[in-house]
Parts: structure tokens; C-alpha cells; sequence
């Protein structure tokens, strides 16, 4: 019988068996074994634009022992939950089974007990760092589509329900017109995004009672020097008309609730419908949104630019509107150039409608706050990282990110990521797989549509359900819906 064993501690005999593994091989193989019992294949395709580091279990605490949903799967977990059309954490716990069986590991539970206990130990702090360096991602690689060599910031706020629960009802309460039991929480959600890119770069979260002018004052340390301000009369303000202008930041909104200038009290006429103005100091009233301190360190006038805009297009709710701006020069910035960057606004819009309609943040899942912010960040990370897949694919094919349909990316996404999931893929078929992933999402062309009229209605009839009007436990249900008639609203 031969003897394969070394006749000394530490000393090899290259004639007994074959030169042992070096360190290098040694790693390969424990990452090997790591990917096996890992469902990051989506932490691959990200892995740059989302920092890895953060995702690694501590030495101590909740994510300190290696198990099936570590921070790393519990995180890749979440994102593809949020990706998924279903959206249900049963849909997540189906998806790790038939990784588990794939990769011959041990099935987890069908339980979503041991999911939502891990996904309830993510740190929000966590989750907005992530945010911020998916921003800063997208900010730095979307360098080259800027307006007139300028970062376009747009601000916007919307609604979000969530279940009624008495902590998401203590935090953010309904509508005192709706009886308890009845409605549900609602949430505003005040957020920054970049213009060019999508990218979101910031968001405060508040109630219903929340005015968006102070969720924005929260939000000023994401301005940069240059940048201009874009909104709507919602954020037609003195006061923030002037601090954007201390931040060294130009700001364009549409007039609301102040009177326009006539020609005749103007400073001086640029051209037609193009005049120079002065703002008057408003007086402060205990109302304001801003302290008597801050009022009193306020410019007695603000020298602003005001544009009287014709729409011609037909379909539209308004046949004229104003636009004041601290773009004072009309040789660099003139009234059309000024004009169609407020026409871009509506940029923002279509911006919520993919995170909330597209990919379902209109209805949250969540039935405490804490987890109610996570949910919220972790569809914003998603949203992100989606727009960087629509950036380098925009590149890749040289056409522009404006033009590429948002809802095709996220469905070339949701088919992609099971090819990703493959035990057997090596990074050479990885790398040829995004190839293909990025030249289906640049495959997909919005057709350019100037002019065409997007009236917030909606045109499917909902069904003659009777309307909750009273508790659950006192509600009786009429026999006959033909004969319930719900009052319009």
C-alpha cells in the first residue's frame, strides 16, 4: 500500500502528491462557497454604484452571526422584494427556497417570521447612507447632460397611504373629515430630484399638516453652489427665494399667491412679456412658516426677473402663467430658453409616477413607522439604482436617459435577474448577460409627443362597491349594489 503522508511537519515532496493550493486559490474558493450561500447576484450587477461595505456583518450585534438572511440577503432580499410585481414578503421567502434548491443548500422556512425579524434589523442610518451614494453615483456619471453647464435641481411633494395601524395613525394621522376606522395614515414626501439624470438626491418625510417649504429648507445641504432650483407656485416664496440666492443658487418658479408686476411698475422691460422687477419685503404674521428673527434679516427688495408665458397648445388648463427667476441676464438665459426649462417640469411627475404607480409606493406595506421608513428608502435605493442602469445603457447605445420607458427597464430587470441567479455563472457570462440587459433597456424608445395633453383623470369606471362610512364591526352592507349610488366626489 503506497504512503501519501509527509514523513515531516511542513515539508513537501513534489514526487508524493501534487503542490498544495496557494493563498490565492484558497480565497477563491471560500468567496465561491460565500456566493453559494448568497442570493447578491443583484449586489454584483450594483456592486459599484452600492457600497458593499456597509452590507457586512459586525463583529457584534444583530448581523454578527453568518445565517441564511445576513445583512447581505437580508438587504438583496428587500431590493427585490420592492422589484417584484407581487411586492409580498411570501414572494421573497418562495424566491430563497428556489435559490436554496438550486445551489443544493438547506430550504428555509416557508415562515416569513425569520424575514421580517431581519429586515426589522436593517438600520435606517444604513439605508439613507446607500441613498446618498447612489445619488452621488448618479450625479457624477450624469455630468455631461446639464442645462446651459448647470445642475437642474426639481422639487416636488406628493401623498403616500399606509395600513391603519394606531402607531402609523399616531405619527401620521388622517383626515379629521374621515371617521376613525375609515381612512387610512397619510404621509407627504418632499423630494429633490436632478433633472437631467432622475436621480433622486434627497426626500423629508412629513403628515398632511407638513407644508413641502420647510421639508425643502431640510433639504438645502443637497443645493451645491450653481445649481439652479426648479418648482412649481407651491414653492413660490420670499424667503426661499432669498436663501437659495445666499446658497449661491438661481431659482425658477411660477408665481402663486403674490400679484404679477405691471409694465409700468417694473425696472425695466428685457422684451415682450419680459420684464425686471422688484419684490417687496412681505410682512411677517405668526403664520409664517419662518421665525420674526429670520424675517427681520430678510433684503427689504429682491430684484427679480418675471416672464408672462403664452400656452398655445390646446388641452392645456391654463392659457398663460408667470415665471419669476433670479436669472436676471437675458443674453445667457433668454425668456423661451427659460420658458421651456419650466415646460420640463413636469419631468418630476412622471418621476413619482414611476416610483409610486410603476413600482408601487403609492400603498405602502408596512405596519410600523420605523419599518414604514424603511420601505420608503429602500424603494427610493431601487429607483436609483434602476436609473443607473438606464444611464450606462443610454450610453452604451448613445441615445438620450429622457427618451429610454422607466417601466420597460424595471421589467428587463424582473426577467434578467433569475438568468442572474444561475449557480453556474462565471463573471465572463455575468458581464455578457448586463451587455444584453442594457441593450434591452435601451431598446425601448419613448416616442417624443411635444404638445400632448396629460389630464389628471382617470378613465376606467370603478366598480359600484359601497363606500366604508362607518367601522368595520358597525358597517352593514347594503343587499343590492345596483341600488347604492356612491356620491361624487
Amino acid at each position: 500500500m503506497k504512503n501519501n503522508s509527509l514523513y515531516l511537519p511542513g515539508f513537501h515532496l513534489s514526487t508524493l502528491r501534487r503542490k498544495p493550493r496557494s493563498a490565492a486559490h484558497k480565497l477563491a474558493d471560500s468567496l465561491a462557497h460565500i456566493r453559494r450561500h448568497s442570493i447578491s447576484s443583484l449586489g454584483e450587477c450594483f456592486g459599484r454604484f452600492i457600497p458593499s461595505k456597509v452590507l457586512e456583518n459586525g463583529e457584534a450585534g444583530s448581523f454578527s452571526r453568518r445565517r441564511v438572511f445576513s445583512k447581505t440577503n437580508t438587504f438583496w432580499a428587500f431590493f427585490s422584494q420592492v422589484l417584484d410585481a407581487d411586492g409580498g414578503c411570501q414572494e421573497v421567502v418562495r424566491k430563497m427556497q428556489a435559490l436554496a434548491a438550486s445551489r443544493s443548500l438547506p430550504s428555509p422556512s416557508t415562515s416569513t417570521s425569520a424575514y421580517c425579524q431581519a429586515r426589522a434589523k436593517l438600520e435606517i442610518s444604513e439605508l439613507e447612507t446607500i441613498l446618498s451614494r447612489t445619488a452621488r453615483n448618479l450625479h457624477e456619471q450624469g455630468q455631461t447632460e446639464r442645462w446651459k453647464g448647470r445642475r437642474v435641481v426639481v422639487v416636488d411633494g406628493t401623498g403616500l397611504s399606509m395600513p391603519d395601524t394606531a402607531e402609523n395613525q399616531s405619527m401620521w394621522p388622517q383626515t379629521r373629515a374621515q371617521k376613525p376606522g375609515c381612512s387610512f395614515p397619510q404621509a407627504t414626501v418632499c423630494a429633490c430630484f436632478c433633472l437631467h439624470t432622475g436621480a433622486l438626491l434627497s426626500h423629508r418625510m412629513g403628515s398632511r399638516k407638513n407644508h413641502e417649504l420647510p421639508l425643502l429648507r431640510q433639504q438645502h445641504d443637497q443645493f451645491h453652489p450653481g445649481d439652479i432650483f426648479l418648482g412649481d407656485k407651491g414653492f413660490c416664496s420670499y424667503f426661499d427665494v432669498d436663501q437659495f440666492q445666499q446658497l449661491g443658487v438661481d431659482s425658477v418658479v411660477s408665481v402663486g399667491v403674490r400679484k404679477p408686476v405691471e409694465v409700468a411698475s417694473a425696472l425695466a422691460v428685457l422684451a415682450h412679456n419680459d420684464l425686471l422687477i422688484q419684490w417687496p419685503k412681505p410682512k411677517w404674521h405668526k403664520k409664517s412658516s419662518y421665525s420674526k428673527e429670520d424675517w427681520r434679516a430678510l433684503p427689504e427688495k429682491l430684484t427679480l426677473r418675471q416672464i408672462k408665458v403664452v400656452v398655445d397648445n390646446p388641452g392645456f388648463r391654463v392659457q398663460s402663467f408667470y415665471i419669476v427667476t433670479t436669472l436676471t441676464d437675458a443674453q445667457t438665459y433668454s425668456a423661451a430658453d427659460i420658458a421651456d426649462l419650466y415646460y420640463q417640469r413636469w419631468d418630476v411627475e412622471l418621476f413619482f409616477r414611476d416610483i409610486k404607480t410603476t413600482m408601487g409606493m403609492d400603498i405602502l406595506r408596512c405596519r410600523t413607522p420605523a419599518m414604514v421608513r424603511k420601505e420608503i428608502l429602500m424603494h427610493l435605493i431601487v429607483y436609483n439604482s434602476i436609473r443607473l442602469l438606464m444611464l450606462n445603457a443610454a450610453k452604451q447605445a448613445n441615445v438620450s436617459q429622457r427618451r429610454i420607458s422607466f417601466k420597460a427597464s424595471v421589467q428587463a430587470l424582473r426577467q434578467w435577474e433569475p438568468m442572474l441567479n444561475r449557480n453556474d455563472l462565471d463573471a465572463r457570462e455575468r458581464m455578457r448577460l448586463m451587455v444584453l440587459l442594457r441593450e434591452a433597456i435601451a431598446a425601448t424608445i419613448v416616442l417624443s409627443r411635444p404638445g400632448r395633453s396629460e389630464p389628471r383623470c382617470r378613465k376606467r369606471r370603478p366598480k359600484n362597491f359601497q363606500l366604508m362610512t362607518s367601522p368595520r364591526h358597525e358597517m352593514k352592507v347594503i343587499p343590492h349594489r345596483d341600488r347604492y349610488r356612491a356620491k361624487r366626489a
